[in-house]
């Protein structure tokens, strides 16, 4: 018999039919009652595909092994909880890099030169009556890199390709990479023209680009975020970039997306795009063989390829 599984959110085609295909799968998320599909299948699920896991559901499943998440990020995992009930967890890094570094130097240059304003200022007829306003460019300019982690590192190295100076901070120093380190990050926002956020999230990383960190970045400076909504003080930065007291932003997460404060909506200087930081076919179709590989790997008994606990 095949190995009994939950998965807990809509995850991409290619994976689900792999899924299907190797194990018996539990879909909570398609339950119109989850406590009472939960009640028939907790004696015998051993895994879990997909985030959104908290120790309450590991306690409604006695005999779970494993939580293969779908992203990198795991913030949505108690992964203490796991480790303390002897759960695996396993994410799906490095097969994303490439794709959320390319949308970040996309949001990068979409916002140096306006370029979806300028897209509705050519549809509405206005190039014809008046010239479009210059912008200015990334060549020359300082970007500090909020977590120069696997995405971080890919960031880097496609803004120096822009001539951009890099500079970065996060936990400590990596002794083995050229970059400036800041270890204050007011300090580096302080003297950067952009700054780009790809660290964590979770409770370590909440808020930590405070009103204090915008205003160091200041009213020529740009932020860039497509790590998570929860590292930015929402509210200050929505108040800065009304009065100018902030350039710019583009934005690929919000605190609570897919909700946001529609006050973003009528901003000139934001750059606004809808979590697709990973959202390629390409991307995806990686994201999922590595759930199911993970998951084939521990029930063969095989080490995991990409375990965070």
């Amino acid at each position: 018999m095949p190995e009994e599984i939950l998965q807990t959110h809509k995850l991409h085609d290619r994976c689900e039919k792999a899924l299907a295909e190797r194990f018996t799968v539990h879909k909570l998320h398609m339950a119109a009652d989850k406590d009472a599909l939960l009640a028939e299948v907790e004696g015998r699920v051993r895994a879990v595909a997909g985030g959104n896991v908290d120790g309450a559901l590991m306690d409604r499943l006695p005999k779970l092994e494993i939580i293969a998440n779908f992203g990198v990020g795991y913030d949505s995992i108690d992964t203490k909880a796991a480790r303390d009930r002897n759960i695996r967890v396993t994410n799906t890094p490095n097969v994303l890099n490439d794709a959320v570094a390319e949308l970040t130097i996309g949001l990068m240059i979409a916002l140096a030169r306006r370029i979806p304003q300028a897209d509705r200022f050519v549809r509405e007829g206005k190039w014809a009556k008046v010239g479009y306003r210059l912008q200015t460019e990334l060549n020359g300019k300082t970007v500090g890199i909020l977590g120069l982690g696997r995405i971080g590192k890919e960031i880097a190295t496609r803004c120096q390709a822009m001539r951009m100076r890099v500079v970065y901070h996060g936990r400590k120093r990596q002794a083995d990479e050229p970059y400036i380190y800041y270890d204050n990050l007011v300090d580096m926002a302080r003297d950067s023209d952009w700054l780009v956020l790809i660290a964590p999230g979770g409770k370590g990383t909440e808020q930590i680009v405070n009103r204090e960190v915008l205003e160091a970045l200041g009213p020529e400076g740009y932020l860039v975020n497509v790590a998570r909504g929860t590292l930015v003080d929402e509210a200050a930065m929505l108040e800065m970039l009304k009065g100018w007291k902030l350039g710019g932003a583009a934005l690929d997460v919000f605190e609570k997306e897919p909700a946001m404060d529609p006050g973003f909506w009528e901003l000139d200087n934001v750059v606004l795009s809808p979590h697709q930081g990973s959202a390629t076919h390409q991307t995806r179709d990686k994201m999922g063989d590595l759930v199911v590989a993970n998951l084939v790997a521990h029930f063969d008994g095989e080490p995991l390829l990409s375990a965070v606990v």
